[in-house]
Protein backbone atom coordinates (compact mmCIF):
# COMPACT_ATOMS: atom_id res chain seq x y z
CA UNK A 1 0.00 0.00 0.00
CA UNK A 2 1.14 3.53 -0.70
CA UNK A 3 0.01 6.77 0.86
CA UNK A 4 -1.61 9.39 -1.36
CA UNK A 5 -0.76 12.36 0.86
CA UNK A 6 0.98 14.36 -1.88
CA UNK A 7 -1.86 13.65 -4.32
CA UNK A 8 -4.46 14.85 -1.80
CA UNK A 9 -2.43 17.97 -1.03
CA UNK A 10 -2.26 18.78 -4.75
CA UNK A 11 -6.00 18.20 -5.17
CA UNK A 12 -6.69 20.59 -2.28
CA UNK A 13 -4.13 23.19 -3.35
CA UNK A 14 -2.15 22.80 -0.12
CA UNK A 15 1.60 22.44 0.43
CA UNK A 16 3.71 19.94 2.32
CA UNK A 17 4.77 22.79 4.62
CA UNK A 18 1.13 23.59 5.42
CA UNK A 19 0.50 19.95 6.39
CA UNK A 20 3.74 19.80 8.37
CA UNK A 21 2.66 22.80 10.45
CA UNK A 22 -0.79 21.28 11.04
CA UNK A 23 0.40 17.78 11.94
CA UNK A 24 3.05 18.62 14.53
CA UNK A 25 5.46 15.75 13.85
CA UNK A 26 9.22 16.11 13.69
CA UNK A 27 10.29 17.00 10.16
CA UNK A 28 12.16 13.71 9.76
CA UNK A 29 9.10 11.60 10.67
CA UNK A 30 6.79 13.85 8.67
CA UNK A 31 8.96 13.60 5.56
CA UNK A 32 9.19 9.81 5.84
CA UNK A 33 5.42 9.62 6.11
CA UNK A 34 4.73 11.90 3.16
CA UNK A 35 7.37 10.29 0.94
CA UNK A 36 6.08 6.78 1.70
CA UNK A 37 9.25 5.70 3.48
CA UNK A 38 7.56 4.56 6.68
CA UNK A 39 6.53 1.02 7.58
CA UNK A 40 3.91 1.91 10.19
CA UNK A 41 1.55 4.74 11.06
CA UNK A 42 0.17 5.36 14.52
CA UNK A 43 -3.62 5.47 14.60
CA UNK A 44 -3.47 8.93 16.16
CA UNK A 45 -1.44 10.19 13.17
CA UNK A 46 -3.80 8.50 10.74
CA UNK A 47 -6.76 10.18 12.42
CA UNK A 48 -4.96 13.54 12.43
CA UNK A 49 -4.21 13.22 8.69
CA UNK A 50 -7.85 12.41 7.97
CA UNK A 51 -9.07 15.33 10.08
CA UNK A 52 -6.63 17.83 8.61
CA UNK A 53 -7.08 16.71 5.00
CA UNK A 54 -10.83 16.18 5.44
CA UNK A 55 -10.70 12.68 4.02
CA UNK A 56 -11.18 9.06 5.05
CA UNK A 57 -8.48 6.42 5.59
CA UNK A 58 -9.58 4.88 2.27
CA UNK A 59 -8.73 8.15 0.53
CA UNK A 60 -5.22 8.12 1.98
CA UNK A 61 -4.14 4.77 0.58
CA UNK A 62 -3.67 3.36 -2.88
CA UNK A 63 -2.89 -0.25 -3.60
CA UNK A 64 0.69 -1.11 -4.40
CA UNK A 65 1.14 -3.72 -7.11
CA UNK A 66 4.91 -4.25 -6.78
CA UNK A 67 6.77 -7.38 -5.83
Amino acid sequence: MNLRILDILNEKGKTKYWLYMQLGLSYQNFNRLVMGETRAIKFENLKALCDILECTPNDLFKEYCGK
